[in-house]
């Protein structure tokens, strides 16, 4: 997927970003009411994350510039959303995407391809709904990273 013109998305923005965005995607809102807006601007923010994560990993593994490819696949953009919902959320990251109507991979997709259909996002010949699709199981994802210490909570 990559951004259109359209795309408004500065990290870290995401609250900032919801009145011009349910203005914006009001249309895409209507059509499927399963996820608010907060989701939306989440998958935008998601996309940059991974982006940028990607130019990191490119840079450390290549030792060279990164390509300028801004394209991130389904599979990546899960990765990154996992990510990101992590590091802003921890612990409370499955309960804060199940507010916003994401429970699985698959909504990450469906969410993606809407805003493909609105003209937001581009994608590519080898893109397809179906990449998101069982990328992992959120439970698992969302909480395996986290281990507390019995001598840090006390």
């Amino acid at each position: 997927m990559t951004a259109s013109n359209r795309e408004r998305s500065t990290p870290g923005a995401m609250r900032d970003r919801s009145m011009s965005l349910r203005d914006e995607l009001a249309g895409v809102l209507a059509r499927d009411p399963r996820y608010s807006i907060h989701a939306y601007a989440f998958i935008f923010e998601a996309i940059e994350f991974t982006k940028n994560l990607k130019k990191r990993i490119q840079v450390k593994t290549k030792g060279k510039r990164p390509s300028r490819s801004r394209h991130v696949t389904g599979r990546e953009l899960c990765e990154g959303a996992r990510l990101l919902a992590l590091a802003h959320y921890g612990l409370l990251a499955m309960a804060v995407l199940n507010q916003w109507g994401i429970r699985t991979t698959s909504d990450l997709g469906d969410i993606v391809f809407n805003l493909i259909a609105s003209g937001d996002l581009e994608k590519s010949p080898s893109d397809s709904r179906a990449d998101f699709d069982r990328v992992f199981d959120f439970e698992e994802a969302l909480r395996r990273d986290f281990v507390l210490a019995l001598d840090d909570v006390a």
